[in-house]
Order: C-alpha cells, then structure tokens, then sequence
C-alpha cells in the first residue's frame, strides 16, 4: 500500500509540472506573440516617431528662433523683416550691390568704423577686378618689415594686406568720438539681433526730433532700434549722399539697402559657395538615395517573395 500511495504521489506531482511547464510555455508564447504583434510593434515606431519630432521642435524653438534682449529697454523696437534676396536658398548676393555698399562703406562709414577682417584680395571676383582693388590698395601705406637697423619704413599696399582701421588704437577712437568706441563692422550683422534688418532698420530710423518726453545724454541721437534709444553716431545717410557708378538714384534706403548687404557678405563671403556645394550634395545624396532603394529591393525580392512549403516524409504502409 505504501508504494502505491508513493506512486500515485510521484505521479500526481508530475503531472503539476508538466502542466505547470506547460502552462508556462503557453504564457511565454502568448505574451511573446502579443508582444510583437504588428499593433504593438507599429505603435512603438509612431511613439518614436513623434518623441523624435517633438525634440527637434523644442531644438529648434530653444535655438533656432531670433534671440532677443532680456527686456524691452534693452532691446528697443524690434526691426522689420524685409525679403533679402540672398536669405532665399537658391539665390546668391547681387554682386552690383556688394560694389555699390563697398563704395557706400569706403565713402561714408569708413571714416569712423573699420572693416579688420576683410583684405583687398577678398574683393577681387566679387566686388572689383584685380587692377581696381590692388589701385585701392596702394592708395593707403602699411609698415614694412623692419631693415638693418630696425627702422620700420612705410610702403604703399597690397592685395594681401587688409582694409585700414581710421584710427591707431581704441583710445584714438574713443578721443574723437566723445568716448563712445565705433565697432568693427567684419561681422556687425552676425553679432546684432536680427542681423539685416536690424542694421537696415537702424540706418533708416532717424526722426527728424526725438519723440516729446524723450531725454538724452549730452551727445547722444535717437534712434528707436538701438537698446535704450540713445546712440552716440549720428544719421549719416542722406539722399544723394554718394554718387553711384551705375547711375542707380542713392536714396537713404538704397544706400542702407546696399551697405547692409555687403556687410552680410564680409560677414558671410563662402555663402555662395556653400550654397552650391549644397545644391551638389542634395542632388548627387538623392540620386544615391533612389539607387540604395532600388539595390536592397533587388537584393532582397528573392528573399521576400519566397514561399516555404512543409513536406512531411512519408512512413512505410503509404501513411504519414
């Protein structure tokens, strides 16, 4: 009797696991094929999908909009947005007006602010010919190495040397300015918020008086762009202030028109060539990109298209 019971026992408690084994390869099965079910696999491509979206919005809201100044004061009154042309990304610089805002800057704006970044070899192609800016360019003196003697003699300019800063020091400058020190212009466009239309805006937006209420510092203009409202330069752009060689009228706005763009080019001159290049990468990435598609389709239709039949083999007697 004793090693019946202890059969039936052994028994009993193989048959609990091998339905619990079972039960839990079932559970296993379910739960693997529920968890890779198309739905499940879909909706987490989606999830993806949309988390990658929404990062780069907040990217782009973080730090591809327009910075702007802490507060209202700081900032002033926010300029308007003008259709530059060379903002469009199929189109380039007006190269007419690059030569017009350079005779704008030399004429007017290079008596007090200077242009250290830029030397008269960069003109050549884009603004003046060859002979035309190495005759600018001997028209200032540079120190020359020094001799024997370790005197510094002066010698007219060339193509290498870069555009002459009106002042010899910061402290010149600030002497007759009434203290207020003129900035470099190289990359003035790059370094103010709204870049173009800032500048654009700032040249343009002298009243005629300051508004009634409006109190300035001894030597300071109105002006509502600038931060603060009080800036020490003056309006310096009139009508007919140059004479163009174009014949192109030289209003106050054509003038700022073309000054502003030339400045975003001694900001920016590889502009053009970058957006060339990246004319030639997008067609030539595309054209790779329909024949990678096009190679893995040819590759891998065997593979996709084929069909697999189970053919069990047959036991003696004709039976399976």
């Amino acid at each position: 009797m004793l090693a019946r019971s202890a059969l039936r026992s052994k028994r009993t408690v193989g048959a609990v696991r091998n339905g619990a084994v079972h039960t839990s390869k079932r559970a296993a099965s379910s739960s693997s094929s529920s968890a890779d079910s198309p739905f499940r696999l879909n909706m987490a491509g989606t999830a993806a999908t949309a988390v990658a979206i929404g990062s780069m919005a907040w990217y782009y809201h973080l730090y591809g909009s327009e910075l702007h100044a802490m507060t209202p004061a700081e900032e002033g009154l926010h300029p308007a947005k003008y259709p530059w042309v060379h903002e469009q990304y199929l189109k380039t610089f007006d190269h007419q007006a690059l030569r017009r805002g350079f005779q704008v800057y030399r004429e007017v704006c290079s008596s007090c602010h200077s242009l250290s970044r830029i030397p008269y070899r960069a003109l050549v192609g884009v603004t003046h010919t060859v002979d035309e800016a190495k005759a600018m360019a001997e028209e200032n003196e540079y120190d020359s190495e020094p001799n024997d003697e370790g005197e510094i003699e002066k010698r007219p300019g060339k193509l290498s040397d870069y555009l002459p800063n009106p002042y010899k020091n910061d402290e010149a400058a600030r002497a007759a300015n009434n203290g207020a020190l003129p900035p470099d212009l190289s990359l003035m466009v790059k370094a103010r918020h709204g870049g173009c239309n800032y500048i654009f805006n700032l040249l343009t937006g002298y009243p005629e008086e300051a508004p009634p209420g409006v109190k300035l510092a001894d030597g300071l203009n109105f002006n509502p762009y600038f931060p603060g409202t009080g800036i020490a330069m003056a309006r310096v752009l009139y009508n007919e202030l140059v004479e163009y060689e174009d014949g192109t009228p030289a209003t106050t706005s054509q003038m700022a028109k073309d000054v502003v763009e030339f400045l975003n080019w001694a900001a920016e001159p590889e502009m053009d060539q970058r957006k060339k290049m990246g004319m030639k990468v997008l067609i030539i990435g595309s054209a790779l990109f329909a024949l990678s598609i096009w190679v893995k389709r040819y590759k891998w239709a065997p593979i996709k298209t084929r069909k697999i039949v189970y053919n069990p083999p047959i036991q003696a007697g004709g039976k399976h």
